[in-house]
């Protein structure tokens, strides 16, 4: 994979391919995965290398200072650190997601363009606030409603989860349009870190992700009025953010999975070697479970390829069958990375299940427990089979 690219000519990198830059990158991640699981502490490190590899503003265009490398790009970029660290994967995927609603939407603003310019120049970090107290994830409606007074906007929040909250640069935030809107009404607004404070109000303590450090806190910012997105929410969520979401969150986890049976297939080779001539155990499983993987990467695939082809069209990608396509990505990716970890601890028997070993599974095993709940399955599918009730299902293989 190679793309042109544009490089800073004071940061020391050579001209590689994005997968070299972010296979470097991956290298310091992996080093420090396990203790970033263990304290559940931001993976700076893995950040830090992102920033000197110029990784967090490939996605805007050139003429603004990035690569414009394209969402499939960035996927393969998210599998790359995926297979290393996943809580340092989806902070990067994050990060993107919330770019490209930057990119897609914020275009024809000024202020935002040039805000675009800053983060390809200062490699600034992204977060996004979407969930709030009293609605939960469900993000096409907000409680809280932005207040604009003489060219400046104020906005108070219960934003029960900011991912690396405290560790952005800037945080794009929903909130209905103004007070009297209706809480589908929603505006998505930039405050850059000088322009807001958060005082945490839910501390992240979980079974896995715990690098993403996704506390909750109690938002309250003051800016400029043109820090707003020019678009409505529901036009960057359905033609922008939803489908990024669940396609780079793919990536994620297909990396954790592709990692899960790359440490299987080395353990199977381990036994290989000390029996010759037998077929050792676990062999049977391998193959199978390579099947699973496999299923999971055209999958990815053929979603990435239907939103590259959408993009072009407004209409397409806020029509139900889009929806519905990358709803299905979602459900499917997020469904089968565990029996594929599972396998893979079967396979590797006591030595995946211990902590500390070369085949150890537990770290993949709890962080791909959250890919069913970031953005609840059960609400997805909600959506889906609504959906559905009005739109035929696209049976074709062509697309």
């Amino acid at each position: 994979m190679s793309v042109a690219m544009t490089m800073a000519e004071d940061n020391g990198s050579s001209r590689d391919d994005l997968s070299t830059r972010a296979a470097r990158v991956a290298a310091i991640a992996a080093k420090h995965a396990d203790a970033v699981d263990a304290d559940g502490r931001f993976p700076r490190e893995a950040v830090d290398a992102m920033r000197a590899e110029r990784l967090l503003s490939i996605q805007i265009a050139s003429e603004l200072g990035g690569e414009g490398t394209s969402i499939t790009e960035i996927a393969e970029l998210c599998s790359i650190l995926g297979q290393a660290c996943a809580a340092s994967a989806m902070v990067f995927a994050m990060h993107h997601i919330k770019l490209t609603s930057l990119v897609e939407h914020g275009a024809a603003s000024d202020w935002h363009r040039e805000f675009m310019r800053r983060v390809a120049r200062d490699q600034l970090l992204l977060a996004s606030s979407t969930t709030e107290g009293g609605i939960g994830g469900n993000l096409r409606n907000s409680i809280c409603a932005i207040r604009v007074e003489d060219g400046r906007c104020f906005l108070e929040k219960d934003a029960t989860v900011i991912s690396y909250g405290a560790h952005a640069d800037a945080i794009l935030i929903t909130s209905r349009a103004h007070a009297d809107a209706a809480s589908s009404d929603q505006v998505l607004t930039v405050f850059l870190k000088d322009q807001y404070t958060i005082d945490r109000t839910v501390e992240w303590n979980t079974l896995g992700m715990r690098g993403t450090c996704s506390d909750g806190f109690l938002f309250k910012g003051e800016a400029p009025a043109e820090q707003i997105l020019p678009k409505p929410f529901a036009e960057i969520a359905a033609q922008s953010m939803l489908a990024s979401s669940h396609l780079l969150w793919s990536g994620v986890w297909y990396g954790i999975a592709a990692d899960a049976v790359a440490r299987a297939q080395a353990f199977v080779r381990a036994a290989a070697r000390k029996s010759p001539g037998q077929q050792p155990p676990g062999a049977l499983r391998l193959a199978e479970v390579s099947s699973l993987l496999q299923m999971v990467k055209s999958n990815v695939v053929a979603g990435l390829k239907v939103y590259e082809e959408a993009k072009a069209d407004a209409d397409r990608l806020s029509s139900m069958a889009f929806a519905v396509a990358m709803n299905n990505v979602k459900i499917a990716s997020s469904e089968m990375i565990l029996p594929i970890i599972n396998h893979a601890m079967l396979i590797c028997g006591i030595m995946g299940y211990k902590n500390g070993t070369p085949y150890s599974l537990g770290r993949h095993l709890r962080d791909a427990h959250s890919a069913q709940l970031m953005i609840s399955n059960d609400r997805i599918l909600g959506n889906t089979s609504t959906m559905l009730l009005v739109h035929k299902q696209d049976t074709s293989l062509l697309g």
